[in-house]
């Protein structure tokens, strides 16, 4: 298994790139897109707000600081409805890479930003984000490293795996704010947040009265349990791993864990068929986080043959594109069932990319990516408010030239 605490700074990268910080560059890797226009957004920036309550619930992040979140209200229309994004980030996965995670905004609040700009789906402007711009948006922070799971700790280390707690008192602070007599409610969240939506969907939804719309998005955030090039499961590793770990398996949907062992059921793709609450999945058909850290990992490829195509997808060979064409095939095989159902909603698009709803310009821009000429937002707008179909899935790599791939500059961490 690969450095995670290497991969805590890939995936934190990628944190970035979907809050739309591009260009980017750490001294070793600069990342670009191929599109004309940047991410850039006017949406507004919101303050850091502390759960003053969490402590005494034992809901605290990895080093013991108190958990947060940002809240926008909303107005007019939207001033009764919620929306709740949960952060993404990776994960940990073992004492050491836990450790170098509390240093972190990944780990403590003491090292969150004390301002996020909302962008996408969490921007308060109609003209980047048409249908929640006026919602009570929420992001709520991610500092536990087990999607908001965890329920134990590890004294020796000084580490507090309280995903779960984190997870329930954000929760019951916003329904003393006010989201307890929310009309509509829709929790979403991107990467290991995506993972979070859907773990954590069908609790959402039993929060509220049987007559509130409630629904779920999850970006970016379908981690399959594949097989890499070297013929290993590096995922089904790493998740065993947090799972043991941070003693998430009392925190996993019952419907899962009562047919399947606990690590398959971190794996959003077996919580999804017995999943009640109508959910929207958002991913592409070919994920550069999971190209670069899942598919081809660097102990899976120690002649680095796969170097280029994993920095830039246009210098992906036949059979490496037959490869990452398997993978599509997964991708689609495990929402197929899902998406036959009329509540739920699919856009799985052939672009090598990781995030987009948090994005401007793959959210909701003039030149976004288009499945049925429908960009990304204007699919989950129709899903989540049943104006129409929303069921959107691409064909493979190269037909669509609508996205906004992702290109990796210089040396990969």
């Amino acid at each position: 298994m690969g450095s995670w605490p290497l991969l805590a700074l890939v995936l934190g990268f990628l944190a970035g790139i979907a809050r739309g910080s591009e260009p980017w560059s750490n001294g070793t890797q600069v990342y670009s897109t191929n599109a004309n226009s940047g991410s850039g957004s006017n949406g507004a920036f919101v303050a850091l707000t502390l759960i003053q309550s969490a402590a005494a619930k034992g809901a605290v992040c990895l080093d013991g600081s108190l958990p947060g979140y940002h809240l926008h209200r909303g107005s007019g229309s939207g001033s009764n409805n919620w929306l709740v994004n949960l952060e993404g980030g990776g994960w940990c996965n073992d004492v050491k890479s836990c450790v170098f995670r509390k240093g972190s905004r990944r780990g403590s609040s003491n090292h969150m930003e004390r301002q996020l700009q909302f962008t996408g789906i969490m921007s308060n402007r109609p003209e980047e984000n048409p249908d929640f711009y006026n919602w009570n948006r929420v992001k709520v922070r991610y500092c536990d490293g087990g999607s908001f799971t965890g329920d134990g700790a590890d004294a020796a280390s000084g580490l507090y795996f309280r995903g779960q707690r984190i997870w329930q008192a954000a929760i019951d602070d916003l329904m003393a704010q006010g989201m307890r007599s929310a009309s509509q409610a829709l929790l979403s969240g991107c990467s290991a947040g995506g993972a979070s939506a859907i773990l954590h969907c069908d609790e959402f939804r039993g929060m509220f009265p049987s007559n509130t719309r409630v629904k779920c998005l999850a970006d970016a955030g379908m981690f399959l349990d594949s097989v890499d090039i070297a013929g290993r499961r590096e995922m089904r590793d790493v998740f065993n791993g947090i799972v043991r770990l941070q003693a998430s398996g009392r925190s996993l949907p019952r419907s899962c864990t009562s047919r399947m062992d606990k690590t398959s059921c971190f794996f959003p793709q077996n919580v999804l068929p017995n999943i009640q609450t109508p959910t929207f999945i958002l991913n592409t058909a070919y994920d550069v986080w999971q190209l670069q850290e899942s598919l081809a990992p660097r102990t899976a490829d120690p002649r680095g043959l796969w170097q280029s195509c994993k920095q830039n997808y246009a210098s992906c060979n036949s059979n490496q594109l037959q490869f990452l064409n398997g993978f599509r095939n997964e991708m689609l095989n495990a929402v197929k069932g899902f998406s036959g159902s009329g509540q739920n909603g699919v856009f799985i698009n052939s672009c090598f990319a990781h995030c987009q709803s948090e994005r401007q310009d793959t959210w909701y821009s003039s030149n976004s990516p288009r499945l049925g000429n429908k960009r990304i937002a204007e699919a989950v707008g129709d899903w989540f408010f049943e104006r129409g179909n929303a069921k959107y899935t691409d064909c493979a790599y190269p037909c669509d030239g609508t996205c906004h791939h992702l290109v990796f500059k210089g040396r990969h961490l």
